[in-house]
């Protein structure tokens, strides 16, 4: 590998590594030679995957972190400047949808749940925000890469997800805002960009977009129809953007959001 798309010897921290995307994002961070810290709710499947890593010659922790708690991230922040001493890199993965955010067929739009809509709004943003308060600080001296996760919700306007497009829209103007400041005071040495993937099944959304039998909702064919490349992405197929963002190849990016949708977010439909 090209020594400035490597991650050898550099520390990410991976928020939400113990979901689908997350899984592909530990993959692409070990294959580059980097040391990953996984941090999710399930702590059983945070240390599997980390062991896994571990069994395979590369270097891995595992940890149980509610983004949204600044207490858990305080104490995953020491535990692993602990062991690892120092930290290069942060995946802010972690993110979604929930149920109850979800605006169903039939519903009434003035009496949405706005419960609901709050809680994907303040996982999706204040989760990618605290994080990077949190471990951006520890990132300070050696310098460093922040990746935050976008969404095509974030750029066309994605039906019955209200609450998950807001947070994701914020975190846009956020990945923008922050990575200026950072500049402004940092110089090169702290970036701070995003991807946004199109359409992947997930735990959140397989269910509105594939039936039991698997194929495709009325949901499912709309997104197909709209995507140029006809099919949903593999998660696999976000690790190169990943690689590339972390790495010192993009040294020279920050603020951009990176599209990785087979085309969905410039398809004009015609």
């Amino acid at each position: 590998m090209n020594k400035d798309f490597s991650l050898k010897d550099k520390v990410i921290v991976l928020t939400g590594g113990t979901g689908i995307i997350g899984k592909s994002f530990i993959k692409g961070i070990v294959e580059a030679g980097g040391a990953v810290c996984i941090l999710g709710r399930n702590g059983a499947v945070a240390r599997d995957r980390a062991n896994e890593v571990i069994k395979n010659g590369g270097k891995a922790l595992g940890l149980v972190v509610d983004v949204l708690d600044e207490t858990s991230l305080q104490k995953a922040k020491e535990q692993i400047l602990n062991q690892f001493g120092k930290i290069d890199g942060l995946v802010n993965a972690a993110g979604g949808n929930m149920p109850e955010a979800i605006l169903q067929k039939g519903d009434d739009i003035f009496g949405m749940n706005m419960d609901g809509m709050r809680k994907a709004l303040d996982l999706n943003l204040w989760g990618t925000l605290l994080p990077s308060q949190i471990f951006g600080s520890a990132m300070i001296e050696n310098g460093g890469s922040i990746v935050n996760i976008s969404s095509m919700s974030a750029k066309r306007v994605i039906t019955r997800v209200l609450g998950y497009s807001m947070g994701k829209a914020a975190v846009d103007c956020y990945t923008q805002w922050f990575a200026v400041e950072l500049a402004n005071r940092y110089g090169d040495k702290l970036r701070m960009n995003a991807i946004a993937p199109g359409f992947f099944l997930t735990e959140q959304n397989r269910t509105l977009l594939t039936n039991t039998d698997g194929t495709y909702t009325e949901r499912g064919n709309l997104v197909i129809q709209q995507t140029p490349f006809k099919r949903f992405g593999h998660t696999d197929e976000l690790i190169g953007a990943l690689q590339w963002l972390l790495s010192d190849a993009s040294a020279f990016v920050t603020g951009t959001i990176i599209n990785v949708d087979g085309g969905f977010f410039v398809n004009g439909g015609v």
